[in-house]
């Protein structure tokens, strides 16, 4: 029975992890591949984050659907386990570039 019942939270776990909801026709700008010092964010349109921190022997992952949009910043995660991302400057272009502050670090997204 135990078995049973941890393979359908295993089961129950990986089909959230799949799930991810487009992101609002509002938020089309957030979609790219951004990089910054030590930082890598990809946002899909489809709903999916890639986040990627490391400096030093400190790095941190994510890979989860975006769960929600507050404001300008995004919630990520699956279930109870989540991280916001604290957007302290939108999307916004810069002349050719595009640029956005997350967690206090200024990104670029790639062309």
């Amino acid at each position: 029975m135990r078995a049973l019942r941890f393979g359908l939270i295993v089961f129950a776990a990986l089909a959230l992890a799949g799930c991810a909801k487009p992101l609002p026709p509002e938020k089309s700008a957030y979609v790219g591949v951004w990089t910054g010092p030590g930082v890598s964010l990809v946002i899909s349109q489809e709903g999916r984050v890639a986040y990627r921190y490391g400096q030093g022997t400190l790095v941190k992952k994510i890979s989860a659907p975006v769960q929600e949009f507050q404001g300008d910043n995004f919630v990520v995660g699956v279930g109870p386990f989540k991280t916001t991302f604290a957007v302290s400057s939108p999307p916004r272009q810069d002349g050719a570039v595009w640029k956005m502050t997350v967690d206090g670090t200024e990104l670029t997204r790639t062309p």
